[in-house]
């Protein structure tokens, strides 16, 4: 019998200010499984009564006040749960779950950086490269499949920003990240899902600027959200979608979900 597991993510930029969207999302696309990043909200006081409301009875949070935070809601049981501290600091960044049918499924919200792309001068910087290469550490020891979501704040190809040339030293597509990534990436031979779906060069952005008077005139998109997983959990993704027409919806986040379909 063929087991279908659609899971998204997002990062929602406050889920109590934005509970609306996110209901909206999930009564029209129904995904099992929703990871959130950029919650801002302590546990204590997280929305939970919207979300069983609309089905997704499991929930398990990793808050913190004004700032950060990542959840994972879903309909089916989620067995057991990690939260990493790559940041090395105690920020809520991390939350890591079991599935029913053995995955793991990792959610992450990699900092931004700040806007200086140098760890001497901009000690945000370094602190986004330390964390991707904890993140890589971990990774070279996995040996349990694995399905890895969020936002990593790094668009790694050239056409995964609407300008390379223009960005090439603006924070999130400098070539010191996008090799950090990289190496995240061939630590565990992680399947880009994004790109599975979509080769390049095709256009698959998921975050626009707030500071755009217009963002769907401007289109100066970046791919920062990534779907990845092991190559053996790869095999039985079926779908990838970017919901972008959510970035016009009312109250949006700058970014927008993405979802994968799985057959098992």
């Amino acid at each position: 019998m063929t087991e279908r597991l659609k899971i998204a993510s997002w990062n929602i930029n406050s889920v109590r200010y934005r509970i609306d969207i996110v209901g909206r999302f999930l009564k029209e696309e129904a995904p099992d499984i929703l990871c959130l990043q950029e919650t801002k909200v302590v546990d204590e006081l997280f929305p939970h009564e919207a979300f069983h409301a609309l089905g997704y009875s499991h929930r398990l949070l990793h808050g913190q006040r004004m700032h950060h935070g990542v959840a994972i809601v879903s309909r089916v049981p989620l067995i057991e749960d990690d939260r990493l501290d790559w940041q090395a600091n105690q920020e809520a960044r991390h939350i890591g779950v079991r599935l029913p049918n053995g995955l793991r499924l990792e959610n992450v919200y990699v900092p931004a950086g700040g806007d200086v792309p140098d760890a001497e001068l901009n000690p945000k910087f370094g602190q986004k490269l330390a964390f991707v290469e904890r993140m890589t550490r971990w990774s070279e020891g996995l040996t349990t499949p694995t399905i890895l979501v969020g936002d990593f704040n790094i668009a790694p190809l050239e056409c995964d920003v609407w300008s390379h040339k223009q960005l090439l030293d603006v924070v999130s597509h400098t070539p010191v990240e996008v090799a950090a990534l990289a190496r995240l990436q061939a630590s565990h031979q992680w399947v880009d899902l994004g790109r599975h779906f979509v080769p390049p060069p095709g256009r698959l952005y998921t975050w626009w600027s707030y500071r755009a008077k217009d963002w769907a005139a401007s289109d100066r998109g970046r791919r920062l959200d990534h779907m990845w997983a092991s190559p053996q959990v790869a095999r039985h993704a079926v779908a990838h979608k970017v919901h972008e027409d959510c970035r016009a919806w009312l109250k949006p986040s700058d970014h927008v979900p993405l979802v994968t379909e799985f057959a098992f």
